[in-house]
């Protein structure tokens, strides 16, 4: 088993993984803030860290996979104002659609998904706390982390509390804050109608947005913690922010030991966000390309690095399924055959070489790109072996090395879940189709060459090709075929 190695945002480097306790790894991810429907680019953190705990499963740690969802900010209070709703219903009703959207992604691998609101009790705990150690402070408007306080505020993001003073990201403002850059803990009502509000000892407001995930993660895994991750636009205020908190009120570094931020996904060479309106939300996505494409135009890319949105993205992606879709129907038809003439051990070979390549790439900083490029180079070179087949009218290929090598497939969609193995046992040839095949087989029995080479041609006006083997003929689908 290869050590695995993972890029920590802390640190600056790759770095083995070892959890703090054995083989136990709990790791929470930042989820939304529900004010709207939730984009492509949520969908890419999400399926990420899908990937990444079902590998970390297959690896054999146990992975107790937490995240949240923020139902309280201030965004959530300015779309019900304009939509003319309570905040409560709205963040409700989206949190619902989120959920749904996790389920139609195929998001099997969290644990608990967990409302901001649920845990009040042990926000407010955290604030008296940091009161307590003289990190908050109170004006008019709520409470204040005093970021001067934190000797190294800002050591994830790489900047230091001065350089936070010039920065305006999702910082809230104050005209009587000691520092430009300290942030809310406690929000004071502000006697809006439909405002949330609950009590506290400092008085009845709602809590901010950093203090919310801090108090989930220490109610679930303590004040430290294995791995920390969401999206790289997380990493200054809300990750550096976290951090102060947790810090300051355990006085143990660090907090998280591993931190993992996504690539920024970018339409047009844009950032895609909701603030920016140039966002295409899930469920949209999905009517016009599968769960399955979706989740491999994500995970062909390198986890930590930015991707571009195109359609000509995701005809490259189709196009990739169909070959991987097309292998494996004939490795599945070769490995049910009730006889072959020969037991070859060059498969045999290829696919433990190829499976060690495979699981070395992603132990090595999860590197999905190559990792994948191995699963090519295993379809190409296996391929070569099926058409050598054809050609030499004996097997190359035995049956039970057909068989490992899809049960192979089987095995990489546990952690990726790219392939639809329902459909694969279903054939994608259209009845028409079928039927023409039928009646060219009818006629190269009779050896009537010129009718079955006018049938394979009408074949092929439906996109598909006809290879003739020793075992009879085998269709597959043209590349690009309309």
């Amino acid at each position: 088993m290869n050590k695995i190695k993972i890029y920590n945002t802390l640190t600056g480097k790759k770095e083995i993984l070892k959890p703090l306790k054995g083989k136990i790894i709990n790791l929470f991810v930042c989820g939304p803030t529900v004010y709207d429907f939730s984009h492509i680019g949520h969908a890419r953190t999400c399926i990420i860290f899908d990937c990444f705990a079902k590998y970390l499963k297959q690896a054999g740690f146990k992975v107790f996979y937490l995240q949240n969802i923020t139902n309280v900010d201030d965004k959530i209070i300015a779309k019900a104002r304009e939509k003319k709703v309570l905040p409560s219903d709205l963040a409700d009703a989206f949190a619902k659609e989120y959920l749904k959207d996790m389920k139609l992604l195929g998001i099997t691998s969290v644990n608990k998904y967990v409302l901001a609101t649920d845990y009040i009790k042990e926000i407010i705990s955290q604030i008296q706390r940091l009161i307590d150690k003289g990190y908050a402070y109170k004006l008019d408007d709520g409470i204040y982390y005093d970021i001067s306080k934190f000797k190294s505020y800002g050591r994830l993001s790489g900047r230091t509390a001065l350089q936070a003073e010039d920065s305006v990201s999702r910082i809230d403002y104050s005209k009587n804050k000691k520092n430009r850059g300290d942030f809310c803990l406690w929000k004071f009502n502000q006697h809006q109608d439909g405002e949330p509000v609950w009590k506290s000892p400092f008085g009845l407001g709602r809590p901010g947005w950093h203090i919310e995930d801090t108090a989930i993660a220490e109610k679930f895994f303590g004040t430290q913690y294995d791995i920390h991750g969401g999206g790289r636009d997380l990493i200054f205020p809300h990750h550096d922010a976290e951090i102060a908190q947790m810090e300051a009120i355990s006085n143990k570094k660090p907090m998280a030991k591993y931190w993992m931020h996504t690539g920024f996904l970018t339409l047009d060479g844009q950032k895609m966000s909701k603030s920016l309106n140039n966002s295409i939300i899930i469920t949209s996505f999905l009517k016009r390309h599968s769960v399955e494409q979706l989740r491999f135009w994500i995970v062909k890319n390198l986890w930590s690095s930015p991707i571009n949105y195109s359609e000509g993205a995701m005809i490259e992606v189709n196009s990739s399924l169909e070959r991987i879709e097309e292998f494996l129907r004939k490795i599945k038809a070769q490995s049910a055959k009730r006889k072959t003439i020969t037991q070859s051990s060059k498969i045999n070979k290829l696919l433990k070489k190829y499976k060690e390549e495979f699981y070395k790439n992603l132990a090595d900083d999860f590197n999905t790109p190559k990792a994948f490029a191995v699963i090519y180079e295993l379809v190409k070179d296996v391929n070569k072996l099926l058409d050598l087949s054809a050609e030499a009218d004996k097997s190359l290929v035995s049956k039970k090395d057909a068989h490992e090598v899809y049960e192979f497939f089987e095995e990489i969609n546990k952690i990726f879940d790219i392939i639809d193995f329902k459909k694969l046992k279903t054939s994608n040839v259209p009845s028409e189709v079928k039927e023409l095949l039928k009646i060219r087989e009818k006629f190269r029995k009779n050896s009537e060459w010129q009718k079955a080479d006018e049938t394979r041609i009408k074949i092929e006006n439906y996109g598909f090709l006809v290879d003739d083997t020793k075992d009879g003929s085998v269709l597959r689908k043209i590349e690009n075929s309309d």
